[in-house]
């Protein structure tokens, strides 16, 4: 390679793409290996593109740097990518899994065939693929199939990439819109803000810029009023004060506060965005969220004011029965608990880990099961329900399943229109159901049967918008049974003490216990010492002392993604202390996956009835037919390489993800570097999904100011208000 110093002036350099060695989903940075024109030798490059694979023809414009890790580098400020015309660059696009049905070998075969007439076979001819030995029917259709869908793209890609759209985008826009997407970017782009996972408001502005919509087009300011609410609704609120929202969307949208005033009248009267008030706060909803909270509302109290579905149970001949059965002797807390339940048509149970809310739970099932009572059991988790299942001995489902996803709109085909056939409907771990969850339960739950709500009000809110079971709580609508009191066989264990300390602000001990215990304190300054403490203790230390298995066994829970000891980051190191990948890879989005590589779904897919924070297993990398199967909780899931967004290697995630999951070993990085997320109810959280070891490596002073940390930042939700009215 050719040796210069970094220039000021801009230079342009194409080549075929021989290997993407690095790529982001999140931002598009990429690092390439490329065969460049007048360079014998491969050369690095370093830019953005949304989607980029080996075989593709660059043309970049940038300059060269020297980085002094990496050595002489060029970095692309402009980044074109287009189909390959040589035969070497056809076999490598081709191979690359951007055309289901082809991988490497098929691509070999292909190429060998027809050549660089490849691409006009598939498209003219296709009848000849089956001239390539091993293509039938089937995969020949499928390519085809493909290669008419590409097409499609392709011309749609033409058209975005004139405009700034990358490729992964560009994909997302004809899966959403069909063959009418030039149409309706053409005609209203930032329909596509409101429209497609992963592209925002500024995405869709910047489109809407080289259209040629002005700054100050009512279209434009309109649709920066609802990004401004839904960058709220991502921090859980369900609107905003209008003191907030109006300077929000002025420094958004570099308009005049008059021009957001009259854009926010138009919203308004067209019903998009609802104004009310918060606490006397004037205040602005998205309209689905706002009438969403509504319905939660209406639901559970016409629920609360009706007739208990079973006859009169005696409490006194019931309570005696279950002590029986079960062998247990209930407290008077919790015989007051069961009591209750017995008689209520709607009751909250709220409490932290050890105070016996499963006992209750358990209690209840069992004599309302002995009178014939329809029981439907759910939570919003797959590790929920599996166990709370394993818990009760009575099958529980997630709420996506009880209610019946609709793949096709995302919908559930249960409602007001299709009840549920229950008569008492128990839900668990309630603290992580949003609002427009929450308003899909309620809708489906008949007006004649009771409703069991559980959860521990101490935990984070849901990472969607709401704080559902704060508000019901705080309503003083419904009966609310809040248990305190740690029984003796939980108060053996410290994960348990440690937790109710944490909840109570008491900063737990953390110096070396007596003897054996399940949880403990690792001492680590910086990053740069608790990372390697952190890969040592998962894959050496915790399976060699307590003979778990360093993959299934321990989860790492972080903070947040960001940093050193950022979830991100230590995934990277632990895959590749735990499972290094070997032949059967597959690199997309910036991850590698891996047979045996642990993983996280992290958003709903309805198609393949895998949700967001569910976690599963890689069985296999198909580089042929360019396909990874994984196993979520005995379930084999397929994804295209294409679908590999929705997927991260799972060694470590966020502690906001394990909501809902118990793990037999956690290990969770608290560091200063971690404090935006200090807070409280997040330790806690993170505390409390340890079954038999919790392990924090930090330093003290962070867990003390997380602990001292109550404060967590006000969701702006009517709930409580729509409850408390009556």
């Amino acid at each position: 390679m050719q040796t210069r110093s970094t220039a000021s002036e801009r230079e342009v350099l194409a080549g075929l793409v021989e290997r993407v060695t690095f790529h982001n989903a999140d931002n598009g940075f990429c690092v390439l290996r490329a065969k460049a024109r007048g360079h014998r030798d491969l050369v690095t490059v370093i830019g953005h593109a949304a989607i980029i694979s080996a075989g593709e023809w660059i043309t970049a414009s940038g300059e060269w740097v020297t980085d002094n890790t990496h050595g002489q580098q060029f970095k692309a400020h402009f980044l074109r990518t287009s189909t390959p015309t040589s035969i070497d660059g056809i076999e490598k696009y081709l191979g690359s899994g951007m055309i289901r049905g082809i991988g490497p070998v098929y691509a070999k075969k292909m190429v060998k065939a027809f050549g660089e007439k490849v691409f006009d076979i598939i498209e003219a001819e296709p009848e000849r693929l089956r001239e390539v030995t091993g293509i039938g029917a089937f995969r020949a259709k499928r390519i085809t199939d493909a290669w008419a869908e590409q097409k499609i793209i392709r011309e749609i890609m033409v058209f975005l990439h004139t405009h700034g759209v990358g490729t992964a985008r560009s994909v997302r826009i004809y899966k959403t819109y069909g063959a009418d997407a030039i149409q309706v970017m053409s005609e209203n782009p930032y329909r596509l803000a409101r429209d497609i996972r992963g592209i925002g408001f500024k995405t869709a502005d910047a489109i809407a810029m080289r259209l040629g919509i002005e700054k100050t087009a009512m279209i434009r300011v309109r649709a920066g009023i609802s990004y401004a609410l839904t960058e709220a609704m991502d921090d859980g609120h369900c609107g905003l004060p209008t003191d907030q929202l109006t300077p929000l969307a002025v420094d958004l949208l570099e308009v005049d506060k008059e021009l957001v005033l009259s854009a926010l009248k138009l919203e308004l009267a067209e019903g998009t965005v609802t104004a009310d008030t918060v606490a006397e706060t004037p205040c602005i909803f998205l309209a689905g969220l706002y009438r969403a909270e509504q319905v939660i509302a209406e639901r559970l109290l016409r629920l609360v004011k009706g007739k208990i579905p079973w006859p009169a149970i005696d409490s006194e001949k019931a309570l005696p029965w279950i002590e029986k059965k079960t062998g247990l002797s209930l407290a008077e807390s919790q015989v007051a608990a069961i009591r209750l339940a017995l008689t209520s048509k709607v009751l909250v149970i709220t409490g932290g880990p050890g105070v016996g809310k499963t006992t209750i739970v358990n209690s209840i099932l069992r004599i309302l099961a002995a009178k014939s009572v329809n029981l439907l059991l759910c939570a919003p988790t797959g590790r929920a329900a599996k166990r709370m299942t394993e818990a009760t001995g009575f099958e529980a489902k997630t709420i996506h399943r009880l209610l019946e996803v609709d793949p096709k709109g995302g919908g559930f085909k249960r409602g007001g229109d299709n009840p549920l056939e229950c008569d008492l409907l128990v839900v668990d771990e309630t603290s992580m159901v949003d609002v427009m969850l929450m308003q899909a339960l309620l809708r489906a739950i008949p007006d004649h049967a009771a409703m069991l709500i559980v959860g521990d009000i101490d935990q984070l809110p849901s990472v969607g918008p709401g704080q559902v079971l704060a508000d019901i709580i705080s309503s003083g609508a419904v009966p609310v049974v809040r248990l305190t009191e740690v029984f003796r066989q939980a108060a053996k264990s410290q994960i348990i003490t440690t937790a109710h300390k944490i909840n109570q602000g008491i900063i737990p001990d953390l110096g070396k216990p007596n003897g054996d215990s399940d949880f403990y304190f690792v001492q680590a300054d910086d990053p740069e010492t608790a990372v390697p403490k952190i890969v040592e203790l998962v894959k050496t230390r915790i399976p060699q002392r307590f003979g778990l298995d360093p993959i299934r066994d321990i989860q790492v829970l972080c903070p947040m993604n960001r940093g050193g000891v950022g979830a991100r980051s230590l995934n990277i190191q632990l895959q590749a202390a735990l499972n290094p990948a070997g032949d059967r890879k597959v690199e997309r989005f910036g991850w590698t996956f891996a047979p045996g590589d642990k993983v996280m779904q992290i958003e709903n897919d309805y198609d393949k009835e895998v949700y967001n924070g569910d976690i599963g297993y890689v069985d296999d990398v198909d580089v042929d037919d360019a396909e990874l199967t994984a196993t979520f909780d005995g379930r084999k899931v397929t994804y295209g390489f294409g679908e590999l967004d929705t997927l991260v290697p799972a060694y470590a995630a966020t502690i906001h993800k394990s909501q809902g999951s118990e793990y037999p070993a956690i290990v969770i990085p608290v560091l200063t570097q971690h404090y935006p997320m200090l807070q409280r109810n997040l330790i806690y959280t993170g505390v409390t999904r340890g079954k038999r070891l919790v392990v924090i490596v930090g330093q003290k002073k962070a867990v003390a100011i997380a602990v001292r940390n109550v404060s967590g930042r006000r969701r702006w939700s009517k709930l409580n208000e729509w409850l408390a009215a009556t």
